[in-house]
């Protein structure tokens, strides 16, 4: 790994990327890559200095929002009433990042396997964690797979019309106990 960057560069860095989470929620992967610079309030100079090609940007993003997904996780379980409730959260958390994030995690398929190995495998040790406490307090069905409930999940997010109709999916599964 690299040396660390001056805090300036961290913050142009940072910029970017929550300016290109940002365009790419509105406008899509494909969006011009001066409007994201235009709107982090940098130069293109800076930005193609950062993210060399718009695969690199979109990976950044895309690393960023799994990771923010997975700490979620670890914050609910401190935070949530109980195991099950910290689970029926991420989960619906995890429901948002897949309807937000497809085209997002399409575009970078291109990427070599083990850095999208390594994204399903994080998403999957959160869920993980998630349910064996569930489990542990008696609120989810024994036989329950996390890798099983994440594609159920992603399965109902992508075949549902909208957020709504998602949610009322979800709560016809019978996956608590």
């Amino acid at each position: 790994m690299g040396r660390p960057l001056r805090a300036d560069a961290q913050r142009n860095r940072d910029q970017l990327l929550a300016a290109a989470a940002r365009v790419f929620a509105e406008r899509g992967t494909d969006a011009p890559l001066d409007d994201i610079a235009r709107r982090a309030g940098v130069g293109n100079a800076t930005m193609y200095r950062h993210f060399p090609t718009r695969s690199d940007l979109l990976v950044a993003v895309y690393t960023d929002e799994v990771a923010g997904l997975c700490a979620r996780a670890a914050t609910l379980r401190e935070q949530a009433g109980s195991p099950q409730e910290a689970l029926h959260e991420w989960l619906r958390l995890f429901m948002d990042h897949v309807s937000t994030k497809r085209d997002l995690a399409l575009a970078v398929t291109g990427e070599s396997s083990a850095l999208v190995a390594g994204w399903h495998r994080a998403m999957l040790e959160a869920a993980s964690t998630l349910l064996e406490e569930a489990g542990r307090a008696g609120a989810v069905r024994a036989d329950l797979d996390a890798a099983d409930l994440l594609t159920l999940v992603k399965g109902i997010t992508l075949a549902a019309a909208d957020r709504a109709q998602a949610e009322r999916l979800l709560a016809l599964v019978n996956w608590q106990t």
